[in-house]
C-alpha cells in the first residue's frame, strides 16, 4: 500500500480518538507515531525524534511554568493586585490587565498567559461587576502582542529561531524581536 495512503489512515483514525478521547491524548499521540514506524511509513530513527527537538523541548518547559504560576497563586496575586490598582472602571481596568498580560506573554508562551489569566479576569470581571466579554478579547489581543517582544513569547518565534539554527544562518537574539514587539505593545495597548 501507498505510504501516503498509510498515513492518511493512520491521521483519520488518530482524529477520530483525538476528538472522541476513546483512549488518552497521550496515548492517542504517541500511537499514531508507533503505528506508522511499525507500518514502515517512518524509518525508526525518526518516529520519537520530534520529541528530542529544542522548541518541542522549550513549549513544554513554558506551558510547566505557566501551570506553576496558575497552582501556587502568583496569577491570582497578580488579579488581586490588578484590582486595587485599577479599581472597578472598565476603562482603567481594561488597560492594566492587557499591561500584566504583555509583560507576562512576553516571558512565558502567550497561550499559557491566556490559560492562566482567564479564570484570573473573569472572577475580577464578576468582582468589579463588568462583563467578562469586555475584558477577556483585550487580554487575548495583549497576549498575542506581548508574545512579539521576546524569542519565547509566541511559537513563530521560536521556530524561525530553531530553523535558522538548523539552516547553519545567524539567528535572532533573545530580545532582538522586541524592536517590533514594544512599539507594537504601545500601540495596541
Amino acid at each position: 500500500m501507498d505510504p501516503a495512503i498509510i498515513t492518511l489512515c493512520v491521521l483519520a483514525v488518530a482524529a477520530f480518538l483525538f476528538v472522541t478521547e476513546l483512549i488518552p491524548l497521550a496515548v492517542t499521540a504517541m500511537a499514531a507515531c508507533t503505528v506508522l514506524g511499525i507500518l514502515g511509513v517512518l524509518p525508526a530513527k525518526q518516529v520519537y525524534a520530534g520529541l528530542s527537538n529544542s522548541t518541542v523541548v522549550l513549549f513544554g518547559g513554558m506551558f510547566v511554568i505557566g501551570a506553576a504560576m496558575f497552582r501556587t497563586g502568583l496569577a491570582e496575586a497578580i488579579g488581586v493586585a490588578v484590582v486595587k490598582k485599577a479599581g472597578t472602571s472598565e476603562i482603567r481596568l481594561m488597560t492594566a490587565i492587557m499591561l500584566v498580560t504583555i509583560a507576562m506573554s512576553s516571558v512565558s508562551s502567550n497561550t499559557g498567559t491566556v490559560a492562566c489569566l482567564m479564570p484570573v479576569v473573569i472572577g475580577i470581571c464578576q468582582a468589579a461587576k463588568v462583563p467578562a466579554s469586555k475584558e477577556l478579547m483585550p487580554l487575548a489581543i495583549a497576549a498575542n502582542v506581548g508574545g512579539t517582544i521576546t524569542m519565547i513569547g509566541t511559537p513563530p518565534n521560536v521556530i524561525v529561531t530553531g530553523a535558522l539554527a538548523t539552516a547553519g544562518l545567524p539567528t535572532f537574539g533573545f530580545f532582538e524581536f522586541a524592536y517590533i514587539g514594544i512599539p507594537l505593545s504601545v500601540i495596541i495597548l
